[in-house]
């Protein structure tokens, strides 16, 4: 499984980032351009994720963790969960699926927000209340697609 760093979610995050580009981006006055790597940001967990996205992704996307957009917006914004299972989480389950954490991410967006993660992290085994609480945040997403090897 997947701790830190999830190659599966790379290559759909590079996937849906190069089909996104052929798109067009309206904007609040109903000018329509071509969606730039500028209005693309991709926010992960882990500094090591980042790093191989930054890595894996044309340079004018911008790749970063949740603190480092906080504040900041993008038509578009990819989110990486990173972990293949709550259990796995270096962290933690209360870091990887923090309300906040998962806000912040999913409201960096101003038209789309796609989050990327393993159907596993639906899986969780709680302990708590409040550990259920956090992963029905993340089983409240719908599901658009998955692969042979369950990568959302």
């Amino acid at each position: 499984g997947n701790a830190q760093i999830a190659p599966e979610e790379i290559e759909a995050i590079k996937a849906a980032a190069r089909q996104l580009l052929t798109g067009a981006w309206t904007e609040k006055d109903g000018t329509t351009r071509p969606v730039r790597q500028s209005d693309i940001i991709v926010v992960a967990p882990y500094n090591a994720q980042v790093n191989a996205l930054r890595e894996a992704l044309p340079v004018g996307i911008r790749v970063g963790t949740v603190d480092k957009f906080q504040g900041q917006e993008a038509p578009v914004c990819l989110v990486s969960m990173t972990a293949s299972s709550a259990e796995e989480t270096p962290r933690g389950m209360d870091f990887l699926f923090s309300l906040n954490r998962i806000n912040v991410a999913v409201s960096r967006a101003k038209g789309l927000a796609l989050v990327f993660g393993a159907p596993r992290l639906r899986e969780a085994k709680c302990e708590t209340v409040a550990q259920m609480r956090l992963v029905n945040t993340l089983c409240a997403l719908p599901v658009f697609k998955q692969n042979e090897r369950g990568s959302v």
